[in-house]
């Protein structure tokens, strides 16, 4: 796509949401022109990945499969007074799997990498040096903007990419491990097993505090040594922060950064207000995209706008969950989160899922109230 042209389509951006998009074009519309932009040296978010299979229907799963790395039949979660084994199948996205499959998708003329994006406009991307790279229609999906218009909670995490030198013997995710000590917010330990003896521990918070402290390395390796997990070596270290809404003027939020831009990912609001998952929504509007006819700024922005207001509306009632945490304070999160972990396993598949209805409503909305 050089310089001056107007086909096709330019995106900015190449952690999970940009880099789907990209994906589902180049198989789906490969006429289309397309031009993906990433200010790193590689694609892919830098965090290891995992989601719900029930959380994306038979289309959705299909595009991401060539990114699935381990799966796995269910999870654990544990509470001081709660311990429970819970059946549903997962799957987990290396971030290096996103970098390899758009490498080995894209042509080379279909992506630049580490070119720092200045500004994007409805049809263009302003690079650092002043080149502009003019399209049909542009897409932001660098990740959040300015979120001070929205009312948060964070969940911050780091995660420690283990080899030890024997088996851990952990089974499947460990996505809750809520037995640890609580200081300034809900705290707890997540597992993902890769390998017999490879294993991703993260010390994940949920609190109003937008980095994670500096004492999270320290928790992680008092973890792994309570437990006698010998490391052999630390693969990678990685952090991320992923905002939780409970409300806010979500319009103002949207025309950030440009009136009349499109937006995707967490750029667009699109995450589940609970669990802080992006996956489904990244695969779904990847889908959207793939399917459009007019690829002009002003349709795509129009397109992903209505689809991010529906989605809000929509998920009001998943915010007002988020909203519960917060407003338990820092010493009852964590007895309100486990109230959620007890109700009936099918009915915590439709939370993470997003296809809630009314009865299970009520039963949460219950749940929430107990003490």
């Amino acid at each position: 796509m050089a310089r001056g042209r107007r086909d096709g389509i330019v995106i900015a951006g190449g952690g999970l949401a940009g880099s789907l998009a990209a994906l589902a074009m180049a198989r789906m519309r490969p006429e289309i022109p397309l031009l993906i932009v990433e200010e790193n040296e590689r694609f892919g978010d830098s965090c290891f990945g995992s989601f719900a299979d029930g959380d994306l229907d038979a289309e959705e799963l299909a595009l991401i499969e060539p990114l699935l790395g381990p799966r796995w039949p269910g999870f654990y979660v544990a509470f001081p007074d709660l311990s429970r084994k819970l059946k549903a199948d997962q799957s987990g996205i290396a971030a290096d799997a996103v970098h390899e499959a758009m490498i080995e998708t894209l042509d080379p003329k279909q992506y630049r990498l580490g070119t720092r994006i200045v500004a994007v406009r409805e049809d263009a991307l302003v690079l650092d040096g002043g080149e502009t790279i003019k399209a049909q229609g542009a897409i932001d999906a660098r990740g959040p903007a300015n979120l001070s218009i929205l009312d948060l909670l964070y969940e911050t995490r780091l995660e420690r990419d283990y080899l030890f030198k024997a088996p851990h013997r952990v089974d499947r995710p460990v996505l809750i491990d809520a037995t640890v000590d609580q200081n300034g917010g809900l705290r707890f330990v997540q597992c993902l097993p890769l390998a017999p003896d490879r294993l991703v521990v993260a010390d994940v918070c949920l609190s109003e505090r937008a980095q994670p402290d500096d004492q999270a390395a320290a928790r992680i390796d008092h973890y792994v040594a309570t437990r006698g997990w010998q490391p052999k070596k630390v693969v990678t270290d990685c952090t991320s922060v992923r905002p939780l809404p409970t409300g806010g003027d979500f319009a103002a939020f949207w025309r950030l950064g440009g009136a009349r831009v499109a937006k995707l990912g967490l750029r667009g609001g699109f995450l589940h207000p609970v669990t802080g998952s992006a996956v489904a929504d990244a695969a779904r509007n990847a889908l959207i995209l793939a399917r459009q006819e007019d690829f002009s700024g002003g349709a795509l922005h129009d397109l992903f706008e209505d689809n991010a207001r529906l989605l809000w509306k929509k998920r009001e009632f998943l915010r007002s969950i988020t909203g519960a945490i917060a407003a338990a304070g820092p010493e009852e999160r964590r007895g309100v989160v486990e109230r959620l972990c007890r109700l009936d396993p099918a009915m915590i598949g439709r939370l993470r899922a997003d296809r809630l209805g009314m009865i299970d409503r009520m039963r949460i909305q219950r749940a929430l109230k107990e003490r």
